[in-house]
């Protein structure tokens, strides 16, 4: 495979991001080096770009195609089309270690000359276009798992809004319960009307937390097969687990979050695990995950968030009788699963890209020539 090298002051232009907040909402994307910020009503560019951090987390290089706008933070460019394709020349740049061109001193930073100045390998651009629409086959087919995942939870949390805030679940002839008269009564626990038959119940006789003896596997390793639940971001790659089913992770520290996984997994010392005693777990993530007071569970100490358990524990949830209850489980357990397969999809997919990607452009791996009779 011909390699020529050039470098990246050749390949495209950099220009500035501004600021965005003049502008009015709309649906054109901002981004920054964490990635979509917002969403306005103008864009800065549109076409393919490849975004480049100016300051904060210089892995974050992003590839976009469309309308957008960048934020300070973020450079964009313009790609010379007639030597790099710019999908190629985007997942050349995401393979660099830019820390030994940082040139800011507390927060890492890149100037123009910074990123001018590294050296590109390009193949001829029938190669580049060759492999990089092979490679981003795979990521589009990860960003579109993500969308699934994305809508099946909206759809679980606009049912559980109608069923359990609005109180609008099916009646026995299928009729939205309130709206159609269903029958109302106090209740002192929840200090508010709920449905007949409904009841109110303290989530710490409910929740049952995981064995923390298991929390630390001896040999474990990342890059494995099973979801690492933490306080950041999860690590879609353990060789343990620790617990199975359906399970709730409450960061413990740092920023308020709620996570939830059916199927085995492990999680972090930083991460409070929870089931419940009861079939109806979805229903209490759901609660916990709406509940209006939630980042009040935390407060700060020495700097950081912690989470109130106590606090919690002592919290009240609504509880519906066990026909509607069944009905959102065997929706919500449905939506899980979809998911589930989702991740672990996502997992075997992100494993191939990394694999293969490298292997592609030092020319390790080709493609096999198809022959037309």
């Amino acid at each position: 495979m011909a390699i020529k090298e050039y470098k990246l002051k050749d390949l495209l232009v950099i220009k500035n991001g501004k600021d965005y907040k003049n502008l009015q909402e709309g649906s054109v994307p901002v981004y920054g080096t964490g990635g979509v910020m917002t969403y306005v009503n103008d864009k800065l560019y549109s076409g393919e770009s490849i975004l480049l951090p100016r300051k904060g987390s210089l892995e974050n290089i992003t590839y976009v195609n469309g309308d957008f706008w960048t934020v300070d933070t973020m450079y964009w460019s313009i790609v010379n089309e007639t030597i790099a394709y710019p999908k190629y020349l985007y997942l050349y740049l995401s393979l660099l270690d830019l820390s030994k061109k940082d040139s800011g001193s507390t927060l890492p930073s890149m100037t123009f000359d910074s990123y001018y100045s590294v050296p590109v390998k390009l193949p001829l651009k029938e190669k580049q276009k060759e492999i990089a629409n092979f490679i981003f086959q795979i990521i589009e087919k990860i960003e579109k798992n993500n969308e699934i995942i994305k809508e099946l939870e909206s759809m679980a949390k606009t049912l559980y809004d109608y069923w359990f805030l609005q109180f609008e679940f099916p009646n026995e002839k299928g009729n939205p319960y309130k709206s159609s008269g269903g029958k109302m009564v106090w209740n002192e626990e929840l200090k508010r009307e709920i449905p007949e038959g409904w009841k109110g119940r303290r989530i710490g006789d409910i929740l049952i937390e995981a064995d923390k003896s298991k929390v630390q596997v001896n040999g474990a390793q990342e890059k494995g097969q099973y979801p690492f639940f933490t306080s950041g971001e999860n690590i879609l790659s353990f060789d343990d687990f620790f617990v199975d089913g359906f399970n709730i992770f409450l960061n413990t520290g740092g920023n308020p979050d709620i996570k939830a996984y059916m199927g085995k997994c492990a999680y972090s010392t930083d991460t409070w695990c929870v089931s419940a005693k009861e079939y109806s777990y979805v229903l209490y993530y759901y609660f916990l995950k709406l509940l209006p007071q939630f980042e009040q569970l935390f407060f700060a100490g020495s700097g950081l968030k912690h989470l109130q358990k106590n606090v919690l524990k002592n919290k009240y949830i609504i509880l519906p009788d066990d026909k509607v209850l069944n009905l959102f489980k065997n929706y919500c357990v449905s939506s899980w699963r979809k998911i589930a397969n989702c991740l672990i999809q996502n997992k075997e997919l992100s494993s191939l890209r990394d694999f293969l990607l490298p292997l592609l452009m030092n020319g390790q791996v080709t493609f096999k020539e198809q022959k037309h009779e």
